[in-house]
């Protein structure tokens, strides 16, 4: 783990103290979800080796709890060093992604290797998604309390976000994405995590493994920012990997 990624002289303390998913759970979820899923993760790895150059495992660079840099895990799906010919965040029709890499993002399986992130401590369940460090400098400092708690596989920003690709089609990706799509995806996140509760939290888990939409309970007793998280359909966004 390296050092913390926190700049510009801001804190990651907040004004409103977050919880954090308790490790009793996303322990052993992790670890019967390893176990369980072992076939398809073994069977997703031969077809990632098999049908490009480069190694299975994507490790991405994302700020985690209290700004540290950790490393997320990932089915590789774009060609190899794509980080290196071009912006962090991808579009529907970036070449840079695979043919199998596509089918993966398709159906989200290219995140499984996160279990072994939650077993490590890096993530949990239900957190707000990890950012790359280029990002985290923009955060306001009521953002900044997302910064509190670990980062984690899904998030009421994740569901509402999961289909956003097609939107940053043609268009420069880093502006849309940090001017457009991430204070939506933080505001939304912040507006939850005020106010998580467990079961709020198995409500979005459940939602992400049948694909469906935030629930509209979640938000019970939250204050949602409407202009800021206001968003056109069918929109997407991906780090690289």
């Amino acid at each position: 783990m390296e050092g913390p990624a926190l700049s510009r002289g801001q804190s990651a303390t907040p004004a409103v103290k977050l919880k954090d998913s308790p490790r009793w759970f996303d322990v052993p979820v992790a670890l019967l979800g390893l176990l369980v899923l072992s076939p398809v993760l073994v069977l997703v790895a031969v077809l990632v080796k098999c049908t490009s150059r480069g190694p299975v495992i994507y490790r991405g660079r994302r700020v985690g709890k209290g700004g540290k840099i950790f490393h997320i895990y990932k089915f590789r799906t774009m060609v190899q060093d794509a980080d290196k010919m071009g912006p962090s965040v991808t579009a529907a029709s970036d070449p840079r992604i695979t043919p199998v890499g596509r089918w993966l993002r398709r159906w989200k399986l290219d995140e499984l290797p996160q279990l072994v992130n939650v077993l490590k401590g890096d993530m949990a369940f239900v957190g707000p998604r990890p950012e790359s460090p280029e990002y985290v400098p923009y955060y306001t400092a009521e953002q900044r309390e997302l910064l509190t708690i670990r980062p984690g596989i899904t998030s009421p920003a994740t569901l509402a976000h999961r289909n956003e690709e097609e939107i940053l089609a043609g268009r420069d990706l880093k502006t849309a994405y940090l001017h457009e799509v991430l204070p939506r995806k933080l505001n939304t996140d912040l507006a939850y995590f005020q106010n998580r509760t467990f079961l709020r939290d198995l409500a979005l888990i459940v939602a992400t493994v049948l694909r469906r939409d935030v629930p509209s309970f979640v938000f019970d007793g939250c204050t949602l920012d409407q202009q800021a998280n206001e968003r056109p359909e069918g929109t997407t966004v991906r780090q690289p990997g």
